[in-house]
């Protein structure tokens, strides 16, 4: 079953499940929702003036410069494969040609138009083309609704696929999926690469299970689609804070009401139990930061935040920091529906992970000494945001667009608070429609060049910037998009060097809009271990990386290019091993050699077709020769796992095939193993045998 991915929460805890339905996601809505409240509140106390939260990430993102030149998404098909879209939204309004929503197809019941009735699909549907009380970022494209679900519980794959199909019948420009599964699926992603193939630019979110590593899956995991993960609005609620324990750094999450800081809070960090009453009563907190588990200790008792806050608060504590009860993050408000009538937070909170907070509760001394301190950043990728890697061989998520804090169109002329990579995705399918407008002769890959090369620097809570597996190349900026005039291909590179071969050339395809190529500034930032040279010939941007140090591991790079005064970021991840594994073609067949400079004992050998994902495995020793057949012009990725000294060693490689003629078939022959080959040749010796037998008795 698929999943929809919006934020899905309650008003105390981060729910981090394999499913994840709409039906609950509703929930968080309605629990930001008296958040929202409180904090237009603020906003209109120092401004004067309301303005709704999609308001604030539409003109963030960039759509000014866009809109005073009349690009408004006119003329471009946005395919929303979701729970349907609510066409009777007044911001949505009219089925039908000439209504927002010109076509689409109900999968749920297919005698019947599209028709929302959970409001995830519409949701998703107003960031991207609201106009109206709201405007989205293409508020004049045109949306065609494909429901593959009723009320949000999820939905069957097959579905999925035969939404994307339909699309591609409809002559959709560009395809938004901000629903998938944290696993891959290679049939969905199969039917995307059809749908790119076409020509139809496709948007995935990246899914809402991080903070960890490695939780994006299909069709995020997707090489050709653009997959977006979140960031924080541009709202005073885009609160991160930083926790120094000993001076160790530790995550933690700002609770929701929280309020930003002046300067850092230091202290004595001290343990609280579960900040009970009774249990502070005990010990002196005066001036501490306290530390206290989440819940209860007594069976039936609902032990608010906001209680284990006021709790705080009178026994005279400077911060207060709650470590989950359960494993991983969780999100928690201290303004909620079963808050102390006139309650107002008086000092800040915030969550962390249960295995950081045992850690501090057992490594804290009498004088421990903590630092705290909650600050604004808009540019910060949200805790609850999927992180790549997904491959070794490419980099997600691409990007990251704002999906915290979003008021949009909700069911029944409605709006609604809401957060979710869900709500990130369709802020770039815009921002594509907004440049297949004003340049209908790019193709999809230059347009994703122009989305991904032009963004903003992310930070983390301690100004460094994100790690690409983290928020891919940056956020979206699409005043920087719509007035580039660059095209860099690839936008953005993963490169593979080992101890073996510490040099490495690579090439960029440069296109230019409207001018010549001149003028162009290019550097390197990264390791001072790396050594980056680059020559420029025509169209032909060409790059040398030296490695020179024994640095093993992954390291993060970007290439800096300047032209006519916009700044072009590439991303670069260097893979750097001590193995190497090299592959040579000739006719229908590649040969590879390991090399280690230790002994090695075998070697897994993983080729994978970067058109379709096909993976096929063989193994090798070092006296065997390592070969394998290939049937299809692909660039093939090429994943070793080294066994040396009873540790695997990673080694990896990339190569392009053009040589396989168009009309090659494979043979089809049937291989028999030699114990088997001997077993078939004693049956038919012993075959003869009886006949020769059954021969003489009958004479």
């Amino acid at each position: 079953m698929i999943q929809f991915i919006g934020l899905v929460s309650n008003s105390f805890l981060l729910v981090k499940q394999e499913k994840i339905f709409v039906k609950i996601t509703t929930i968080f809505s309605l629990s930001v929702m008296i958040f929202g409240i409180f904090v237009v509140s603020q906003i209109m106390q120092h401004e004067n003036e309301i303005h709704t939260y999609l308001q604030r990430s539409v003109p963030y993102v960039g759509t000014d410069i866009p809109r005073i030149e009349g690009i408004d998404g006119s003329g471009i098909k946005i395919a929303i494969i979701d729970t349907g879209v609510d066409f009777n939204h007044p911001d949505l309004f009219g089925w039908g040609d000439d209504g927002k929503v010109v076509g689409g197809y109900n999968f749920i019941h297919e005698d019947q138009p599209p028709m929302d009735t959970n409001g995830h699909g519409t949701q998703v549907a107003g960031v991207i083309a609201a106009d109206g009380e709201i405007t989205g970022i293409a508020p004049k494209a045109k949306i065609l609704a494909y429901k593959v679900s009723e009320d949000g519980e999820g939905v069957s794959s097959e579905l999925i696929i035969r939404a994307i199909e339909k699309a591609i019948e409809d002559e959709a420009d560009i395809i938004n999926i901000s629903l998938g599964v944290n696993k891959t699926n290679s049939k969905i992603d199969h039917a995307v690469n059809r749908a790119l193939e076409k020509e139809i630019f496709v948007v995935t979110a990246s899914g809402n299970d991080g903070p960890e590593l490695k939780t994006i899956g299909s069709p995020g995991r997707n090489f050709g689609s653009v997959t977006v993960g979140a960031t924080y609005n541009n709202l005073t609620s885009s609160l991160v804070a930083t926790l120094e324990v000993d001076e160790k750094s530790y995550t933690v999450i700002p609770m929701v009401g929280s309020s930003k800081l002046e300067e850092p809070i230091s202290g004595n960090v001290i343990f609280g139990g579960y900040g009970k009453i009774e249990e502070l009563e005990k010990i002196d907190v005066k001036d501490a930061i306290l530390i206290v588990e989440r819940g209860s200790d007594t069976d039936g008792e609902m032990l608010y935040f906001s209680m284990k806050e006021k709790n705080a608060v009178n026994a005279g504590a400077k911060a207060l920091i709650i470590y989950n009860n359960l494993q991983g993050m969780f999100l928690g408000e201290l303004i909620h529906e079963f808050m102390e009538l006139g309650y107002t937070p008086q000092i800040p909170v915030v969550s962390m992970d249960r295995e950081e907070g045992l850690k501090i509760r057992e490594l804290i001394k009498k004088n421990s000494q903590a630092n705290l301190h909650l600050f604004y950043n808009p540019d910060f990728v949200t805790h609850f945001s999927s992180r790549g890697p997904v491959s070794p061989f490419y980099i997600k998520p691409d990007i990251v667009a704002p999906g915290a804090y979003i008021n949009t169109t909700q069911n029944n002329a409605g709006y609604n608070f809401t957060s979710g990579t869900s709500f990130a995705a369709p802020h770039v399918s815009g921002a594509a429609a907004l440049l297949l407008q004003k340049n209908p002769e790019l193709y999809n890959h230059e347009i994703k060049s122009l989305l991904l090369t032009t963004v903003k620097p992310v930070s983390d809570a301690y100004g460094q910037e994100f790690s690409v597996h983290e928020s891919g190349s940056g956020r979206l900026d699409i005043e920087n998009a719509y007035n580039a005039k660059l095209i860099i291909i690839p936008p953005n590179l993963v490169v593979n060097v080992s101890s073996k071969q510490q040099i490495v050339e690579k090439q960029f395809e440069l296109k230019v809009i409207n001018g010549t190529l001149e003028d162009l500034d290019v550097k390197f930032e990264g390791p001072e271990s790396i050594k980056f040279s680059h020559v420029l010939e025509g169209n032909e941007l060409q790059i040398l990386i030296n490695v020179s140090e024994e640095e093993f591991g992954d390291h993060e790079g970007k290439i800096i290019i300047m032209y006519e005064d916009i700044r072009y970021i590439v991303p670069i991840l260097i893979h750097y091993t001590q193995g190497s594994i090299f592959v040579e073609h000739q006719n229908q067949e590649m040969f590879f050699e390991i090399y280690h400079p230790e002994e090695w004992s075998f070697a897994k050998i993983s080729i994978i077709n970067s058109n379709d994902g096909k993976e096929s495995i063989i193994t090798t020793t070092p006296n065997k020769k390592a070969f394998f057949e290939i049937h299809e012009n692909s660039e093939y990725w090429i994943d070793a796992k080294i066994r040396v000294n009873g540790n695997s060693s990673s080694a990896y490689n990339t190569i392009e095939i053009n040589s396989v003629p168009e009309n090659y078939v494979k043979e089809d022959t049937v291989t028999v193993p030699e114990k088997q080959m001997g077993l078939i040749a004693i049956m038919l010796i012993g075959i003869a045998m009886f006949g020769v037998i059954k021969k003489r008795q009958a004479i």
